[in-house]
């Protein structure tokens, strides 16, 4: 199963490389077309937001996973270590309530995104919105199984030690 994660976690690592260097591309070559020919590609405006809005939300995933999320730790760090894990677990739990809160709205959402069109490419909404499904999911599992480790003690550390982040 830990082989299957790294395995999914690569894919996704290169998905976000490639989805980067994909808008980074189109909107350079856009600016030459424009400022240099006077002309444009449609597509590439279009196709660079949706590039924008699963960059933002795999990251999501990827960021979590690495605890690379904006953190306040200056009372974390120097409470004792019973009220630490609470207070994380606390979090964790709150993060995961909001997963659920994206998630059921995406559902909620998910047959209006599905018949409206994108105006240039004409491709359903539901290729740009329901990146949402997946990452709620990824994410609410995550900090489910954080949320778990804390309560029952598995995890004591501040999630962003040094020998977590840098692997």
């Amino acid at each position: 199963m830990k082989r299957i994660l790294e395995l999914f976690f690569t894919v996704l690592d290169w998905a976000l490389v490639l989805l980067l260097a994909g808008m980074t591309g189109m909107i350079f070559l856009n600016v030459v077309l424009r400022y240099g020919f006077g002309s444009g590609i449609d597509v590439s405006e279009e196709l660079s937001r949706f590039f924008f809005v699963w960059l933002i939300f795999l990251g999501a995933i990827a960021a979590m996973r690495r605890h690379m999320h904006i953190g306040f730790d200056l009372v974390v760090a120097i409470v004792p270590e019973g009220l630490r894990r609470a207070m994380l677990a606390t979090a964790n739990g709150l993060v995961l309530f909001v997963c659920v809160l994206i998630l059921v709205g995406s559902l909620q959402q998910f047959h209006v995104n599905a018949t409206n069109i994108a105006p240039v490419t004409r491709m359903p909404m539901i290729w740009v919105f329901g990146v949402a499904i997946p990452m709620a999911i990824m994410v609410g599992a995550m900090a489910g199984l954080r949320m778990l480790g804390y309560i029952t003690g598995r995890l004591t550390e501040l999630p962003y030690a040094a020998n977590e982040v840098v692997e």
